[in-house]
């Protein structure tokens, strides 16, 4: 079972700026990919930025310009988000995909971080 992590969400001015975390922990063998997924009140799930073990990244338009998805790790993921809307508020869910110790495949979500940005 691989479990990951979320921290760095809270509440910022618009036009702030946060950075959230996401660590994964558990019997990875392969990573394929992580990412962020955000769903805000009244919205589907959405797809914020992925990044691939090959350093693949693409980016949802409404931030692109203004987030930046890294990784200091195979296992370690992060999400520089600037120029903050009030639309940008949202629960931000970390996603990783990969091979397990085990030989199986995994599709793990953390619990979410609230991001909150006001007017």
């Amino acid at each position: 079972q691989v479990q990951l992590v979320e921290s760095g969400g809270g509440l910022v001015q618009a036009g702030g700026s946060l950075t959230l975390s996401c660590e994964a922990s558990g019997s990875i063998l392969r990573m394929v990919a992580m990412g962020w997924h955000r769903q805000a009140p009244g919205k589907e799930r959405e797809l914020v930025a992925t990044i691939n073990a090959g350093g693949g990244i693409n980016y949802a338009d409404s931030v692109k310009g203004r987030f930046r998805i890294s990784r200091d790790n195979a296992k370690t993921v992060y999400l520089q988000m600037n120029s903050l809307r009030p639309d940008d508020t949202a629960v931000y869910y970390c996603n990783a995909r990969g091979y397990s110790a085990i030989g199986s495949t995994f599709d793990s979500w953390g619990q979410g971080t609230q991001v909150t940005v006001s007017s």
